[in-house]
């Protein structure tokens, strides 16, 4: 995937980095049946329907929303994951022959269910996507009415998320490194791809730490919504991704713990 017109540095960055990923979460499974070759297509889903999930072999696809071409998927890429994702409707079309290799939606996710690692890697191509799909819209719109959303930098000693503050996005870090706070004690490090923000969404509480970049930092933000279609669409996913926090949870209270009984002496 790759989006249209100039490409920011960290959407590339961000592209060559998801790019390696679809051929991970297959290996090891087999096609649900022979590659499909086509010619040109108007509407990708209207020739192939969009029951099975799809590897783009060869050839180049381009993504229409509301009409209007805003990213390309390129070979290696995945076709078919957007469903659940609460995003905008999206048309593919060709100009020139595909080789589509299908799979199996079900049997693919039971795949990707069975590894840790796996469902670390589609959680991190899935929600880099959505990102990068939003960050598309944002800047197709004028100015003055773009979301927050997509992604945005962040300066060494800005604050990413504030303690208190109402939850909206979950973020990635793309480039750069953060420290978390709780109280204004440090609990704890950000560091790149990992997702933080989440617990508050899943809690429907308010942020319940502080993070700080501690160096020039960019964050992928997930918008609320979508965030929570692709954990509802993929329980198993949410319920990896939750025992991960709370490991990491732990470790900032007993972190917080270690600090307070230090003041105390």
């Amino acid at each position: 995937m790759y989006l249209i017109g100039d490409q920011p540095p960290y959407a590339e960055k961000l592209i060559n980095s998801l790019q390696r990923i679809p051929a991970q979460l297959l290996d090891g499974l087999e096609p649900h049946g022979e590659p499909i070759a086509l010619e040109a297509v108007a509407d990708l889903y209207q020739v192939i329907g969009n029951r099975d999930l799809y590897l783009l072999r060869s050839g180049l696809l381009h993504a229409l929303i509301d009409g209007k071409p805003l990213f390309y998927i390129q070979e290696g890429d995945l076709i078919g994951l957007r469903q659940g994702l609460n995003a905008a409707p999206c048309t593919y079309m060709s100009e020139e022959p595909l080789v589509l290799v299908p799979y199996d939606r079900e049997s693919l996710f039971r795949h990707i269910h069975a590894s840790n690692q796996r469902q670390e890697l589609f959680t991190q191509y899935i929600l880099g996507q959505a990102a990068l799909m939003s960050d598309a819209l944002a800047r197709s719109k004028p100015a003055d009415v773009r979301p927050v959303t997509g992604f945005r930098h962040f300066a060494a000693g800005e604050e990413l998320i504030r303690e208190g503050d109402d939850a909206d996005h979950v973020f990635i870090i793309t480039e750069g490194h953060a420290e978390a706070f709780v109280g204004g004690i440090k609990v704890g490090d950000v560091q790149r791809d990992e997702i933080f923000g989440a617990m508050a969404l899943f809690t429907r509480e308010k942020r319940s730490a502080t993070v700080i970049a501690s160096s020039p930092t960019t964050v992928m933000m997930i918008p609320k919504e979508q965030f929570l279609a692709l954990m509802q669409s993929n329980p198993r996913i949410a319920h990896s991704l939750i025992e991960s926090m709370a490991r990491r949870i732990d470790l900032m209270n007993k972190e917080l713990t270690h600090y307070k009984q230090l003041a105390a002496n």
